[in-house]
């Protein structure tokens, strides 16, 4: 096997012996695994690490752990994984460097993110800055139309793209351009189908199906000119707002990609993502994956490609509806208020994945460069543990655990599976460091905990977030569910809610019996000028059906909290600036 070494080491007498695997870049992860697997399989050891030498492994599909691979062990030594590919041979063409995008294991390839020099680009949009985003004049949810004023699109519009019709109505070819709407908690990625200017306005209206999911949906909602603060929204993904260095276009059709370099700035490594997933570890209810652990590796260069061909509609977190719409009359709910919409989710995929685990670890890791989510425990998965690793540069959620809400399930239903063993139970996220997450789906969150049992998240830094630090429990629902005694500790949150409102640093939903905050630090809360609301912010915020949940010591530097339509148990003790200094000392990492 091409740079395999085996290292066997006779552990006692009465163990059968270990084994070392060491590879280097240029020789295949699968088939070390499967080396791994055959020689626990045939009784040869009982343990095998996978000793990964310093550089980078490119995938071309995902690594995949299997139940006959429990046991394993994966030493990183600061190896990159990588699901990206690189481009070359970069000419100069007017103020752009343009280079061929290469096909992909055969097929050509679309992204949304372009990494040079180590660093995300900026994809073409007609603001540099978002303090300087414009913002929408009309919403026809009838007609499905978004008007927005004509200077919004004047680069568009000023481009060869137009097709005149008369002086004051003139029909836009928008090719692939997207529009990215604020909506109060959310963002949503709307594929334009068509512009059309009439007089100082644009109506402009979208492709299928996030046309309809958009302008059904209630909740939540765009804000209009009626409000103090109608909803900004940014157009993305055209060669006409190419305009500021750093910026990039990708042309699906030539397949070739864009680039206006800064000054000075030459391209000694571009790379763009091609896989959306780079591990699974995949078990079922009764065979788990289990005893995996993967220490000091680097995750880098996902892309996530759903807002590309299907736009992207979000619920919260950056779970995605597929069905929405509001309901008249109101659905009565015993022992909860009355229901005004339905909506039914998906989910966003993540660079690691795991589902029906048993004690699958991550320690030192760096997930970095990713498109969609970094860390997802998504079903089925016990007593795992996520310790001192980096989650950076991501454009949804960095850490994800437990059900939000089955696809076949309304999502404001409760959530108490026949079979426990779905729910994710006695996760641990502790130690680690979530900053520059959340940066391409404003609405998401570092740490995004569902339906979950058993939970510790501690001692963790959280900071330079879009919108809300740390989620815990799901359903807008009162009734007894799958949750319980979980734990967020001493965690140190600040920097957050830099592009979205309605938020906190630490949120709730639902019924958690047993459930501790305590101890966390939440200050410092960005002030984008653009929010919907500029007072609807708190450092704590215990939502929708919120109850049986103890907060106790947590120091914010005054006492902004929310209890929005709580169900009952809750109980505030010693909460706000009076906090020990003690207290306030030993939140975040620790040493």
């Amino acid at each position: 096997m091409k740079n395999m070494l085996l290292i066997f080491t006779l552990m006692s007498s009465l163990q059968a012996m270990a084994a070392d695997i060491s590879i280097t870049p240029d020789s295949s992860l699968q088939d070390a695994v499967r080396k791994a697997r055959e020689m626990r399989r045939l009784g040869k050891v009982n343990e095998v690490t996978l000793h990964l030498s310093a550089g980078t492994y490119y995938l071309y599909e995902p690594l995949r752990l299997r139940p006959e691979d429990s046991g394993l062990r994966i030493e990183g030594n600061g190896a990159v994984i990588t699901g990206g590919m690189p481009v070359t041979d970069w000419k100069r063409q007017g103020k752009f460097l343009v280079a061929s995008v290469p096909d992909f294991n055969g097929r050509p390839v679309d992204f949304r993110q372009l990494y040079i020099n180590g660093k995300k680009a900026t994809r073409a949009r007609d603001v540099s800055d978002f303090e300087q985003m414009h913002r929408i004049r009309t919403y026809d949810k009838r007609n499905h139309v978004l008007w927005v004023p004509k200077k919004a699109v004047e680069k568009i519009v000023n481009s060869k793209s137009v097709n005149s019709k008369s002086e004051n109505s003139k029909s836009v070819n928008s090719k692939y351009l997207e529009l990215v709407l604020h909506e109060m908690w959310c963002t949503s990625n709307l594929r334009i189908k068509s512009m059309t200017v009439q007089g100082d306005s644009v109506a402009v209206r979208f492709h299928a199906p996030e046309d309809k999911l958009q302008f059904e949906h209630p909740w939540p909602s765009p804000m209009t000119p009626d409000t103090k603060h109608p909803s900004p929204f940014y157009l993305t993904n055209a060669l006409e707002l190419l305009d500021e260095p750093g910026e990039w276009y990708h042309d699906i059709r030539e397949h070739k990609v864009y680039y206006m370099p800064r000054k000075g700035e030459t391209i000694r490594e571009a790379i763009v993502p091609v896989l959306t997933t780079l591990m699974e570890l995949i078990g079922t209810p009764e065979h788990p994956v289990r005893n995996i652990t993967i220490k000091d590796v680097a995750f880098h260069h996902t892309t996530w490609m759903r807002p590309s061909e299907q736009g992207h509609v979000p619920l919260q977190a950056g779970m995605y509806l597929t069905e929405a719409y509001k309901l008249r009359p109101q659905t009565d709910r015993p022992n909860n208020h009355k229901l005004d919409n339905q909506g039914w989710l998906g989910r966003a995929d993540a660079a690691v994945e795991l589902r029906w685990t048993e004690n699958c670890s991550f320690e030192q890791c760096r997930f970095e460069h990713l498109g969609g989510s970094g860390l997802d425990y998504v079903v089925g998965c016990r007593a795992g543990s996520t310790t001192r690793c980096t989650f950076t540069d991501i454009a949804m959620n960095g850490y994800v655990c437990g059900s939000f809400s089955p696809e076949g399930l309304e999502t404001h239903l409760p959530y108490q599976p026949t079979d426990f063993r779905e729910v994710c139970t006695r996760q641990e996220v502790k130690n680690c460091e979530f900053y520059n997450v959340t940066n391409e789906d404003w609405g998401c969150v570092a740490i995004a905990a569902g339906y979950v049992s058993g939970i510790n998240i501690e001692h963790n830094t959280i900071h330079d977030v879009s919108y809300t630090g740390i989620s815990l429990g799901w359903g807008w629902n009162r009734d007894l569910v799958c949750m319980k005694d979980n734990r967020v500790h001493a965690n140190l949150i600040y920097d957050y809610a830099r592009h979205m409102y309605d938020c906190a640093g630490i949120y709730t939903l639902g019924n958690q019996p047993g459930t501790v905050i305590s101890e966390n630090v939440v200050r410092d809360i960005a002030k984008p000028s653009y929010v919907h609301d500029p007072n609807h912010w708190f450092y704590l915020y215990t939502d929708e059906g919120s109850s049986n949940i103890t907060l106790r010591d947590n120091w914010t530097p005054e006492e902004k909290f929310l209890k929005n339509a709580n169900g009952p148990g809750n109980t505030w003790e010693n909460n706000g600036p009076q906090v020990s200094d003690d207290i306030k000392k030993r939140a975040g990492i620790t040493k």
